[in-house]
């Protein structure tokens, strides 16, 4: 008897390398949110003390975490993937997210027929700082072969589902591209000087935002030292949390910066304060479709960032001479000093960022794709 018999909602495990509040993990709480009582959900976090973004999920929503569950680290060793794989038997449906849950794809997929396992559907949202420059050549042969006997990859960029069928030699059937979305309506167009916790917009400053983890592949010292080239009423708010904050600063003290660089930690509900920012910018070294980047255009915000991803052709084309060079800091300064000298210039620029948010990257397009994928693995007429 199968777990939706006995319960009436199917149950679906997530295994995540981190359920912190990151980009990856707040898509699946949407997606959780918008299905509402039509599954129910077991969560695992690789990392089992990041469970940070548990605190978005909304009331009503059936939802546990098995502390038990085994280990998603280690060596793939045989006895290490049969019990992950006999950990996964009671579910109807098995979500994974990225490398840190690779070994239960591979697990799955030796295990799927012996075992009777429910359909996987695994997602990529792209690397970390140890693949950034080049992907590593292991990790390549790992993933064309965990990935064999999974239902669907789910890639939210044109440069991963690239990757996804040249690199990684899936079939065009198995690799589904759906961007990511956002609630795109309802961002506070003047939101008062203390909307965001901790930092006070002053009168006659303008500032720099940005949302990101304070991870190196987010390469925020190099941000640093692009806003350090800008006028003094320019100020630099990181809204985020992870483990640079403390070279974030240093580069600040070194750059001579430190008085005019705010770092007020993970704040929930953009917004409610992101119309604070003149200017959105991203330093990083690697993305694919960052979701701060929809959330920015849809508060009507410019955007300065790397070429990385999909992020220039995410932007509209009003805005898409602001988009540097990959790991060009010049590059980058000279966007933000060019868009800092012209208050209509970024209103225009914002403008056309909102409009493109609201037609492209809203969640109702996302959410529909998602169900459509998840309500095909379960067999159909669940989340219909």
């Amino acid at each position: 008897m199968s777990s939706k018999q006995r319960d009436g909602a199917p149950r679906v495990l997530h295994l995540h390398s981190t359920f912190a509040a990151g980009g990856k993990e707040l898509r699946s709480v949407q997606l959780i949110n918008a299905f509402g009582s039509k599954l129910a959900h077991s969560i695992v976090s690789a990392d089992r003390n990041a469970y940070g973004a548990a605190e978005h999920i909304a009331k009503g929503r059936t939802v546990r975490y098995p502390r038990k569950f085994p280990p998603l680290k280690g060596k793939p060793w045989p006895r290490r993937l049969r019990e992950l794989a006999i950990a996964m038997k009671p579910y109807d449906l098995v979500l994974t997210y990225n490398w840190g849950a690779m070994d239960a794809v591979m697990a799955h997929t030796l295990f799927k027929d012996a075992l009777g396992l429910p359909p996987l559907i695994h997602h990529e949202d792209g690397f970390n700082e140890d693949e950034r420059r080049k992907l590593k050549a292991s990790r390549n042969w790992y993933r064309r072969i965990a990935l064999g006997k999974a239902s669907g990859l789910v890639v939210p960029s044109e440069v991963l589902e690239g990757i996804a069928l040249e690199v990684w030699h899936q079939p065009i059937g198995r690799v589904k591209h759906i961007p990511n979305g956002i609630d795109t309506k309802g961002f506070k167009a003047n939101p008062p000087p203390d909307a965001l916790r901790g930092v006070i917009k002053h009168e006659g400053e303008k500032w720099v935002g940005t949302l990101a983890g304070l991870r190196p592949v987010k390469n925020l010292t190099a941000l640093v030292r692009a806003v350090s080239h800008l006028p003094e009423d320019w100020q630099l708010v990181i809204v985020g949390e992870g483990t640079e904050g403390e070279a974030i600063r240093d580069a600040a003290e070194e750059a001579g910066i430190a008085h005019r660089v705010h770092l007020p930690g993970f704040v929930s509900n953009p917004k409610a304060f992101l119309a604070l920012f003149d200017i959105f910018a991203l330093s990083s070294h690697s993305e694919q479709f960052p979701l701060s980047v929809v959330e920015a255009m849809a508060a009507g915000l410019p955007v300065a960032a790397p070429a990385v991803g999909d992020i220039a052709s995410m932007v509209a084309k009003e805005n898409a001479h602001y988009i540097a060079r990959p790991n060009d800091e010049d590059s980058l300064a000279e966007a933000l000093r060019a868009l800092s000298l012209d208050a209509d210039l970024r209103a225009q620029i914002g403008m056309a960022n909102r409009a493109k948010a609201r037609a492209q990257y809203d969640e109702a397009k996302m959410i529909a794709s998602y169900r459509r994928l998840y309500d095909s693995a379960l067999g159909g007429g669940v989340l219909g």
